[in-house]
């Protein structure tokens, strides 16, 4: 998943009380979005390489629970917007354009899930058809506030930069870009852009020495000093660890 790693995991969602609260949709999206990656998708990636049956269960698991959390946002967007989701696939741009500050979480949490349903969903040519509507969230979101979560949305960019259709110039290097200002807004206290530029722009460039860099300097955050993110980092360790043993599998040279 693009952005940043889970923190306060819970896959709760708002059974029970009022699905038209907004405050409850947020949490629901964050929380299967946050769940599914952490225990769900990154135990899928783990298997696959001795348990496939195991892990393509663990990644169906993960895509419904993506599903959820991209409905929960979407319905905390449409609250005051009966049309919402409807003007949202038929022009993404002009639907989120009346959107405020105030709904940049969902703006984000929305975006997140559905980035990630997408990602989990390659062979799936109409998911696949999705993405400008996860573009024009995630980039609504930038505008309104680019400094959300510690630069989340930096981070999620620095992934989605290169499946972007319809802009000029070097996918990488807009990646950085985002990478830059992402460990900028987190001080350097989050590990997430540092994985986000090892997965998205080195494997793909074979740069081995600055992704080995990036994953051990992901290593050295220190989850106790980073505030309100310890378990998202601690997250964000594991899969450095686990990316660091296959970098044999990842480059060639």
């Amino acid at each position: 998943m693009g952005g940043k790693s889970p923190a306060g995991i819970s896959p709760a969602g708002p059974q029970g009380e009022s699905p038209q609260h907004p405050g409850l949709l947020l949490a629901a999206s964050r929380g299967f979005t946050q769940y599914a990656y952490a225990f769900l998708q990154q135990e899928a990636e783990e298997a696959e390489g001795h348990d496939l049956a195991r892990a393509l269960q663990l990644e169906d698991r993960a895509r419904r629970m993506y599903q959820r959390a991209r409905d929960y946002g979407l319905r905390g967007l449409a609250l005051e917007r009966p049309d919402f989701v409807r003007q949202l696939r038929a022009d993404p741009r002009r639907a989120v354009a009346g959107l405020s500050a105030a709904e940049v979480p969902l703006l984000y949490w929305t975006g997140a899930s559905w980035g990630a349903l997408i990602g989990l969903s390659k062979d799936q040519p109409d998911i696949l058809g999705e993405l400008p509507v996860v573009e024009a969230l995630m980039d609504r979101a930038l505008e309104l506030d680019e400094g959300f979560d510690r630069g989340a949305i930096h981070t999620f960019l620095i992934g989605y930069e290169s499946v972007r259709q319809g802009r000029a110039g070097d996918p990488a290097a807009r990646a950085r870009e985002h990478f830059t200002r992402a460990m900028e807004l987190s001080a350097g206290m989050d590990a997430a852009p540092l994985l986000a530029l090892a997965e998205a722009v080195c494997v793909p460039q074979q740069q081995r020495g600055e992704f080995e860099a990036l994953l051990k300097q992901a290593l050295r955050v220190d989850v106790e000093r980073a505030n309100g993110n310890r378990l998202a980092n601690l997250v964000a360790q594991r899969r450095a660890r686990w990316l660091l043993s296959r970098t044999d599998h990842l480059f060639t040279n």
